[in-house]
């Protein structure tokens, strides 16, 4: 849909348009058809005028997919279609005349779909401005499940096991990630999927060939059903803290750490985390990087590894996190109660830092 095609009372904020506010790991290749692709992932802007829409087309891989979106702090979601065609989404309607409104659209789900962003419509008579508030401070999390989001609206009532699609209840501005982002009213960008381990051939995504957070941590597009892998500037983000929440799923299929902690997998395992911790270190040479894992079931011993892996980097800038009921959780899903505590224990954790670890990447506070 072009502007041409709009009705006359309308018009049509496009995605170039100097208004807009993006956060995440998002596809600007085209910058006129924004990709989102990470969960979290998002697009701001204030506006007036009664109703609002957006263009999006939706790139299907697994599950329903669906967009979140708030507007004057009232949170909802859309079901996308699956069919490849540009769909036009009321967001809201019969919204109180001369008031500004905010509008944040972001992505619910982790690499499940993909969808392409053509715009908002707007009435003619909008008055479009950038969101009020720009934040500085930036923060980015490296996970799986929780840190995703993935089933954050179930219920303890929830049957997962029986419900037709599970994708409706992954929300991730319910992650503990996004809770931890807005606590600190920090900007955000989130690489997690769900089911994903540190290695390949392990977890759950992309089962059977299990692909892992080595292999996607550097990418932009990283689900190869969905299209041609492409790889990641890390130019285009230089966050101040990293939060790497990594060894909950390295134990699919084959528990070995609990097992044999010094076997050869175990140490194995020890030397890819180590790597792959030292190479967001050279990425981000400035960053306050957090070693942690959820609380999602798992057994001690994959933190014990953690552990000691931070303390033979022995880098003053680099710490290993543990939650408070980290060995009491005996489910796999994080409830939005859990998150909400963990983003809490972390959020008074880094507030603890003072503000000087927010000035560690050379961004200017205002």
């Amino acid at each position: 849909m072009s502007k041409m095609n709009l009705k006359e009372n309308v018009k049509l904020v496009s995605p170039v348009s100097e208004k807009l506010s993006y956060s995440g790991r998002i596809d600007f290749n085209d910058p006129a058809v924004p990709v989102f692709i990470f969960p979290g992932s998002s697009v701001t802007m204030s506006f007036t005028g009664p109703s609002l829409r957006v263009l999006v087309e939706n790139n299907h891989g697994y599950h329903d997919n669906y967009i979140g979106y708030i507007i004057d702090g009232v949170q909802k979601k859309a079901l996308l279609s699956n069919e490849g065609t540009i769909q036009e989404i009321t967001l809201a309607e019969s919204l109180q005349l001369g008031k500004d409104h905010e509008v944040i659209l972001f992505k619910r789900q982790d690499g499940c779909h993909e969808f392409s962003f053509h715009g908002f419509i707007a009435s003619m008579s909008s008055i479009i401005n950038p969101p009020a508030k720009k934040l500085k401070r930036c923060i980015e999390f490296y996970g799986s499940s929780a840190v995703a989001g993935e089933l954050a609206e179930a219920s303890k009532d929830t049957d997962i096991h029986s419900a037709k699609d599970i994708a409706e209840y992954s929300n991730a501005w319910y992650s503990y990630a996004m809770m931890t982002a807005r606590n600190l009213k920090t900007d955000i960008s989130i690489i997690a999927q769900g089911g994903i381990a540190l290695l390949d051939n392990a977890g759950c995504f992309n089962w059977p060939n299990c692909i892992g957070m080595e292999s996607i941590y550097d990418k932009l597009h990283f689900n190869p059903d969905l299209g041609r892998i492409t790889s990641w500037d890390f130019k285009e983000y230089t966050p101040q803290v990293v939060v790497i929440d990594i060894g909950n799923y390295d134990a699919v299929p084959e528990d070995y750490m609990r097992k044999e902690r010094d076997g050869d997998k175990a140490r194995n395992w020890r030397i890819h985390y180590k790597d792959f911790v030292l190479n967001i270190r050279r990425k981000y040479p400035k960053a306050f990087i957090v070693l942690t894992n959820s609380i999602a079931h798992h057994h001690s011993s994959w933190d014990r590894a953690i552990g000691r892996v931070c303390q033979d980097i022995n880098d003053e800038k680099i710490v290993h996190f543990l939650y408070s009921n980290i060995v009491i959780k005996t489910t796999s899903s994080i409830s939005l109660a859990e998150a909400e505590q963990m983003a809490f224990e972390l959020s008074m954790f880094l507030r603890g830092l003072g503000t000087e670890v927010w000035k560690s990447a050379n961004v200017t506070e205002v």
